[in-house]
């Protein structure tokens, strides 16, 4: 039982802290669309869940077979989620600042761009295979299903208040998601380079 609440506890405040970042960016995918209808949240929030849950499980398993490389691998993780956060908030950036917004609206919330947002703001959940590697394959499977929870939660409240600013700030919604976007990006490359 001991473990149980353990499990239980730290994978709650793991997913708390690995949603951060997906919760900026609905907040940013909400104000960049302020009719979304809830059936399109619903599949947002589920593919940040998704590569939450992934990430961590996938961490876990270098972790039990491919340590060494993994390590390899592991300072590079700064760098990629910086150029794909840049790359995604400096397009609405520019698209916003040009008046281009129905384009920019149309354009952050495709498939391909919600598939990079979900790994840039998860990546860092790799490391995370780390701090479960203690626990057996089902205990790291069931922390992972707790991030996503949490994960899925926490982004369905970052895209219902991207929709209300987004309807209030209107033309502007573009220029605030990519600045948001772009904040995310250095500020994961700046923790995970320099602390």
């Amino acid at each position: 039982m001991q473990l149980g609440t353990r499990l239980l506890v730290s994978s709650i405040l793991l997913g708390v802290g690995l949603a951060m970042d997906a919760f900026s960016v609905s907040l940013a995918n909400g104000l960049g669309e302020p009719a979304m209808k809830k059936k399109k949240m619903c599949a947002i929030a589920g593919v940040f869940a998704f590569f939450q849950a992934f990430m961590p499980m996938t961490g876990w398993l270098c972790v039990h077979t491919m340590l060494r490389y993994f390590k390899m691998f592991e300072p590079l993780i700064p760098w990629i989620a910086l150029g794909l956060l840049v790359f995604i908030g400096g397009k609405m950036l520019v698209e916003g600042i040009r008046g281009e917004e129905e384009e920019a609206k149309r354009e952050t919330l495709t498939p391909w761009i919600l598939f990079v947002q979900g790994i840039a703001t998860s990546i860092d959940a790799l490391s995370v295979g780390f701090t479960i590697a203690e626990y057996n394959f089902l205990q790291a499977l069931v922390a992972s299903a707790i991030i996503a929870a949490v994960t899925f939660v926490i982004c369905m409240a970052g895209l219902r208040i991207g929709k209300t600013f987004g309807t209030r700030l209107a033309n502007k919604a573009s220029v605030l998601g990519g600045v948001i976007l772009l904040g995310i990006g250095i500020e994961i490359f700046v923790t995970g380079v320099f602390f």
